[in-house]
This record gives C-alpha cells, sequence and structure tokens, in this order.
C-alpha cells in the first residue's frame, strides 16, 4: 500500500486530507445546529493559509536557516494578524436557535451579531488564538519531519555509494595483488623447469576467468567460491616439493551466496608466508557451512626466512574492510599469531540463494 502511496502527488494527498478533516468538521456542526455557518468556511480558509504560509515559507525559509528569533517574531506577528481578521473583519454567525426548551421549535429567533470590538471578545480571542497554534505548530512539525526524512535518505544514499566505492576500491586492489603473486608462483615453477608449469597457466587461467566474469559481481554462488579456492590450493600444492602437510577440509551445504574474493587472502597469505624457499609448509584450511553461517579456519607455520615487503597484508587488510562494510554485525575474526605459528578463525553469515 504504502508503493502506491508514493505514486501519488503530494498537492493531492494534501487536499484529500483537507477535505477529510473540514468534511469531519462540518458534519459535526451541521449535527448540532442544523446549517453550515458561513464564517466556518471563511476560517477554515484563512487557517489553511495559515498553515501554508508556515509550512512553505517561514519554516523553510527561517527556522530550517536557523533563523530562529525572526522565524518566532514573523510567526507571532501573523498570528496577530490573522486574528484580527478573524474576530473584527469576519461576519459573526446568525445561528437559529429555539428560543426556550419550552417552546415549539418551529419558532426561531436569530441571534444578532455580537457587537463586542476585538480586544473585548475574550472568548473568540482564546478560540482564534488556539486554532492558530495548533495549525502553527502542526505545520511546523509535518515540514520538520519531512525534511528530517528527506535530510536522512539523503545520508543513506551518500552512505552507500561510499560504501559501493570503498568495495570498487578494495576489489580493484584485491585482483593485481592475487595476480602478482600467482604469476610469481607460476614463474618459480617455469625457473626450475617443473612439468606442471603448463598445468599451473591452465588453472590461472580458470581464476583469471572467475575474476573477470564473477568477482565484478555482489554476490556469487558458495559453491562457485569454493572451486575458485580449490583451483588456488592446486595452484600453489604445484610449486611445493612436499605437499603432504597441506591438509584441505571443506565440507556442508553449498546452497548460499557470498561475496566473491572474500575467503581467498586468509589462505594465500598461509601460503605465502607458511612456506620456506625450500618449499616446506604445514597448512590447514578447514571450512564448514553449517546453519546459514561459515566457518574458516586458517592455520600456518610462519616461515622465518620470508623477508617483509611493503605490501606485506595487504590482502587481509583489505579483506577486514570488506567484512566491516558487507557484514556488520554478522561476522566475527579472531587472528593469532606468535613466533611459529599464524591462526585465522572467521564466522559469517550467510545469504540465501
Amino acid at each position: 500500500m504504502l508503493r502506491y502511496l508514493k505514486n501519488i502527488p503530494t498537492a493531492v494527498i494534501h487536499i484529500l486530507v483537507w477535505i477529510f478533516f473540514l468534511a469531519i468538521s462540518a458534519s459535526q456542526i451541521y449535527m448540532r445546529i442544523g446549517i453550515i455557518p458561513l464564517d466556518f468556511i471563511l476560517r477554515s480558509c484563512i487557517l489553511i493559509a495559515a498553515f501554508y504560509l508556515n509550512y512553505n515559507l517561514l519554516v523553510p525559509y527561517l527556522l530550517l536557516n536557523k533563523k530562529t528569533l525572526l522565524f518566532f517574531v514573523v510567526l507571532l506577528s501573523f498570528a496577530l494578524f490573522f486574528m484580527f481578521i478573524m474576530e473584527t473583519i469576519l461576519p459573526k454567525p446568525n445561528i437559529p436557535r429555539p428560543y426556550t426548551l419550552g417552546l415549539n421549535p418551529k419558532h426561531n429567533i436569530r441571534f444578532p451579531k455580537n457587537p463586542a470590538p476585538f480586544m473585548l471578545n475574550f472568548r473568540g480571542i482564546f478560540s482564534s488564538a488556539g486554532m492558530l497554534l495548533l495549525i502553527f505548530a502542526l505545520s511546523t512539525s509535518i515540514r520538520l519531519g519531512i525534511e528530517w526524512f528527506k535530510s536522512e535518505k539523503e545520508k543513506m544514499v551518500i552512505e552507500s555509494q561510499k560504501v559501493n566505492s570503498e568495495l570498487s576500491f578494495l576489489k580493484a586492489q584485491l585482483n593485481p595483488h592475487f595476480l602478482f603473486n600467482s604469476l610469481n608462483s607460476i614463474y618459480s615453477l617455469a625457473h626450475k623447469q617443473s612439468k606442471n608449469t603448463t598445468g599451473a597457466i591452465v588453472i590461472l587461467s580458470d581464476l583469471m576467468r572467475y575474476m573477470i566474469y564473477e568477482a565484478s559481481k555482489d554476490v556469487v554462488p558458495l559453491e562457485k567460491e569454493i572451486e575458485y579456492i580449490k583451483n588456488y590450493i592446486s595452484l600453489q600444492l604445484l610449486r611445493l616439493k612436499d605437499s603432504s602437510n597441506v591438509k584441505v577440509n571443506i565440507h556442508g551445504d553449498l546452497n548460499y551466496n557470498i561475496e566473491p574474493m572474500l575467503l581467498i587472502s586468509f589462505i594465500e597469505n598461509a601460503f605465502k608466508y607458511g612456506t620456506d624457499f625450500k618449499g616446506r609448509t604445514h597448512i590447514q584450511i578447514k571450512i564448514n557451512i553449517e546453519d546459514e553461517h561459515l566457518k574458516l579456519y586458517v592455520f600456518n607455520t610462519v616461515s622465518h626466512q620470508q623477508p617483509k615487503t611493503s605490501d606485506s597484508g595487504i590482502g587481509l587488510k583489505n579483506i577486514k574492510n570488506r567484512l566491516k562494510l558487507l557484514y556488520p554485525n554478522q561476522h566475527t575474526i579472531d587472528i593469532n599469531q606468535d613466533k611459529d605459528s599464524y591462526k585465522v578463525t572467521l564466522m559469517l553469515k550467510l545469504k540465501k540463494k
């Protein structure tokens, strides 16, 4: 229903609301005295004019521009002006009423106009002042509420654009970073004149195909992301002299979506810093999916022969930033590092297809 209301012009909504409230007021007056006095129509027109004067001019140009004192001075001036019109210029109603309860209702008299001057008609003044106060308070509240919602909506749009731009930047950083590391692995095989070099190039082409056609999407099927991880691990195993200490365990329901390139940096980091110059390593990778939650556990020994470079840790840093943006309050990450080992435990809530 709210979707249909958004398509209705604002002016139509205002007209319908005024018709609704005026119809209720007019019906109550008619049921009480049998007529709708002319002054009711004229007073209603003045109150509507006061509403939109405040709604369209005073609040936007004075109150919202933080000219608070001037706003209240001008508002008070218009309130006095409208009260003067309603109490001195508008005709007073001639309402037919029974003369007494004991007489035949057909014998009615018309009360004469109230000759009381403006300053002495206290009952009328208080009534007009109360109505104007209500109208000004209502129009001010509605306009401030609309401006607040509009401001919040703009903030959400700006924040969404900021998040999207940050994610795009992080992906742009991550992909070249991954490619350079993969090429280094293949270079290592080629340098050794390994027979696995051709197979490594084929695997790298599959990895690049995934990065080009899938990683640009907002989400991908989890099974594709897992297949991408398996291909990466296969590429790394080709360059290791001894892969017997690399343990990979993946199980669970893969019928979920996940943001692409979200897990690979933890695994890449394990192979990069957990392998010494002799090709020896000790790595454990466990991915478990259960009850809409994914748990990633990565353990690797630390090679003290690996030199630190200026871009060390850029992948992990980017992934941490992406997790904060994509999974606020829906993930936990625990990293434990000592001189001999490095452990990462990531928990995040997945999205159903």
